[in-house]
């Protein structure tokens, strides 16, 4: 069996939870994913099964989107409603939608993002959530990361000294929405936390194409082939005698690519469709060369 899952991650599992359930669920053990979720996040995972393994590094989407809600009012260890409230300030009066708005509008762009202390982000070999756990609090690295889309979704509720609205932001690899939601509050005034997620989308895979753990018991399920998962890739399609030389791991010349890919990771196909391998323009051996074969 082999193809990419499109899984809709259920709460309260770890990614590798998940792994370890398909892989048995299936009966194999070539299963791995391309994106971790916290396990209060549900929403869209993509697994790599038998030979669409050698395609998790090139899965790792670009961007993802999701659908969160924010919390105004108190902050927590964890950023997220998981953790212990570390400051806590009631909102006492109104926020106006428009301020709001103002604010996520203010927040698209690309900017430097400091990680939460827990978080599977590595600072000299061990996890920043193993130092938290220690009490440990060390300088975490900043990332640069960008906003594309945020914006808010439905009515903004008072109650109880808090305040909750739902947002909806697209943003690049590596952003934490967790962080996300926490300087909305600092620009509101507040100490906030992001109290729910779900990850709509990752790269070009959607929620709507997601299977659960229960369609995938029942059999309800199918697996994307390579060339489905790869099709944000640019394809360049060759003839047999440079299928073989791509077999054999020789070094294409410039002439044997058509058109040029002077840029970027593309796809090689066979001229019958078959996916034979990721290749790249290698500037110091002058041709191209594989990152990946695929056969």
């Amino acid at each position: 069996m082999n193809g990419l899952l499109l899984l809709n991650k259920p709460r309260g599992m770890t990614s590798h939870d998940c792994v370890m359930r398909v892989r048995r669920l299936l009966g194999t053990k070539k299963v791995g994913h391309t994106g971790t979720l916290d396990p209060d996040v549900d929403g869209v995972l993509p697994i790599c099964v038998g030979s669409a393994t050698k395609l998790v590094q090139f899965l790792t989407a670009e961007t993802k989107a999701y659908i969160g809600e924010i919390t105004v009012g108190f902050s927590t260890t964890t950023e997220d409603a998981s953790g212990e409230v570390v400051e806590q300030r009631a909102v006492t009066k109104p926020i106006a939608q428009a301020d709001i708005t103002s604010v996520l509008q203010a927040m698209i762009g690309s900017g430097r993002q400091t990680p939460p202390m827990y978080s599977a982000v590595k600072v000299k070999g061990k996890k920043l959530y193993e130092y938290a756990r220690a009490g440990i609090e060390i300088e975490r690295p900043q990332r640069d990361v960008t906003i594309y889309e945020l914006e808010l979704l439905g009515d903004v509720t008072h109650a109880d000294g808090l305040v909750r609205f739902k947002f909806q932001v697209h943003g690049s690899k590596g952003i934490f929405i967790r962080t996300v939601a926490t300087t909305i509050g600092e620009k509101l005034g507040y100490p906030a936390h992001m109290s729910d997620l779900q990850r709509i989308a990752s790269g070009q895979f959607k929620l709507d194409d997601c299977v659960t753990l229960e369609q995938i018991e029942a059999g309800d399920f199918r697996l994307l082939t390579i060339s489905e998962a790869l099709t944000d890739f640019p394809t360049v399609t060759v003839d047999n005698w440079v299928e073989q030389l791509v077999r054999n791991g020789v070094k294409l010349r410039d002439e044997q690519i058509s058109p040029p890919m002077k840029s970027g990771m593309f796809l090689i196909k066979s001229t019958t469709g078959t996916p034979l391998s990721i290749h790249k323009w290698n500037e110091e051996r002058e041709g191209y060369t594989s990152i990946r074969g695929l056969w």
